[in-house]
């Protein structure tokens, strides 16, 4: 089975209001780490691919250098690569605002990519698309939209624009995508001729559907899922996690348990490599899924170890 782990990468600066001061601070804290340290971003999860030989997927957001300079995402795009690792496309519809030139009108911010007619996705995903090359990436094949928001339309634009894979689905939330039979759609499929990746979920302990994200599992929910998910034939699994996944909740500090959480996931990806090999998306082939697939179940007792760990997180900060 092959495993897609997959980062969104954003730059955020904790509100919207006098960001030409705080957005500098924020790009050092969320590419490399708060300071004085500067652990717990990017460098370090990289770090951790490479000591392991994993390949992952960057989605990265380049509509935040629109407004704070193109420079900025070349060194994220530039980390990216220069680590051997596949830069690929995210966006987050609330920077359109803050833009000094407009990519589609204006409108009151939204967060919800879903909410923009079809030739509005067209314009911002191949403006995100062009600003990524100009950052010196190559032109992108693969994306996901922010907050997982998408609808038909997106597929669609997608398509226009030559992008073939999407990973913009997360049962766990409820937006209207793929318009049709989405509460089905839980594994790799094809819609709209578009690749679909959606996020792997699983049961936890106690039955309740999580998606697999490194900040919101245990190590053993995540292999125990994996595990499962493999014998029982899905042919592929996708993980996420983000640039700053490895910090603190407010971004102040690393955090250490997550980081060991992380390094012992691809430890063990590393040692089952011919069993799980990490990889990019491949559009040309969506591999099937036997008809009686079920979310995987994890052991209530991996599930309690990610209780123990989020009350010790909230002790350590």
């Amino acid at each position: 089975m092959q495993v897609h782990l997959t980062y969104d990468v954003e730059i955020w600066a904790d509100g919207w209001t006098d960001m030409g001061t705080r957005l500098p601070a924020a790009f050092r804290r969320l590419t490399y780490g708060p300071p004085p340290q500067e652990r717990g971003a990017l460098p370090i999860n990289l770090q951790i691919l490479r000591d392991n030989g994993l390949r992952a997927v960057f989605f990265v957001e380049p509509l935040f250098s629109y407004y704070y300079g193109l420079d900025a995402l070349q060194e994220l795009v530039g980390l990216i690569m220069e680590a051997g690792q596949d830069v690929q496309m995210h966006i987050h519809p609330e920077w359109l605002d803050e833009l000094p030139n407009e990519i589609v009108p204006r409108r009151q911010k939204t967060a919800m990519l879903h909410r923009f007619s079809l030739d509005e996705q067209v314009a911002m995903l191949d403006a995100a698309a062009g600003r990524l090359v100009e950052a010196g990436a190559l032109r992108p094949t693969a994306f996901r939209s922010g907050n997982y928001s998408a609808n038909a339309d997106t597929l669609r634009a997608l398509a226009r624009i030559g992008v073939k894979v999407d990973s913009s689905f997360n049962a766990c939330f409820d937006f209207p995508y793929p318009d049709k039979g989405s509460a089905r759609l839980l594994h790799p499929s094809r819609i709209e001729g578009i690749a679909e990746y959606p996020v792997t979920l699983f049961r936890d302990g106690f039955g309740r559907v999580r998606p697999m994200q490194i900040t919101a599992c245990s190590l053993s929910e995540l292999v125990q899922g994996l595990t499962q998910a493999r014998d029982q034939g899905l042919p592929a699994a996708t993980l996420v996690s983000h640039n700053f996944e490895l910090l603190s909740a407010d971004r102040r500090s690393e955090d250490r348990i997550v980081t060991r959480r992380f390094a012992g996931l691809c430890e063990w990806l590393g040692r089952n490599a011919a069993q799980f090999p990490t990889a990019s998306f491949d559009p040309s082939v969506v591999p099937a899924v036997p008809p009686a697939w079920e979310l995987p179940q994890v052991s209530p007792l991996a599930t309690g170890q990610r209780y123990v760990a989020q009350a010790a997180r909230r002790l350590m900060h």
